[in-house]
């Protein structure tokens, strides 16, 4: 499967991308088919520079059924190349992952402890109907001979 994606370069903390047309099976920054634009992340947005594009060749690329990455068809869709991905719902991302778990299993315990309440009057009334035929299903005691 085609995939076009982000290949990284440049040297350690400073990285620089090629947008790269590759098979998905290659190696991240390995074999690729064709470079097709670059992208700075170190330079501001409002800059010219940060991304390069060509758009006949993603256009081509896109028509031969190369499929983009989240992060390129973010890209692709602030320079109207095709259209804007949806933005992902994640409501935990600003929460540290320790306080992730803490929060989740307080919210868990407060919805259990309302059908925890609730399940009881229902138990009381079960396990009286249970205890009478509890009896009657018991097995025959042996006879000594």
């Amino acid at each position: 499967m085609l995939k076009l994606r982000l290949s990284r370069g440049g040297t350690k903390k400073r990285p620089v991308y090629k947008l790269v047309v590759a098979d998905s099976r290659f190696a991240r920054d390995g074999r690729f088919i064709e470079k097709v634009g670059f992208f700075n992340p170190l330079l501001p947005k409002d800059k010219k520079e940060r991304i390069g594009l060509e758009s006949e060749r993603i256009k081509y690329w896109l028509g031969q059924g190369a499929q983009p990455t989240t992060r390129v068809a973010r890209i692709l869709g602030e320079k109207e190349l095709m259209p804007m991905p949806a933005n992902g719902n994640n409501p935990q991302k600003a929460v540290p992952k320790k306080d992730r778990k803490k929060e989740g299993s307080e919210e868990a315990k407060k919805e259990e402890a309302p059908k925890a309440e609730a399940a009881p009057a229902k138990k009381e009334e079960a396990p009286k109907a249970e205890a009478a035929p509890a009896k009657k299903e018991e097995a025959p005691k042996e006879e000594k001979k």
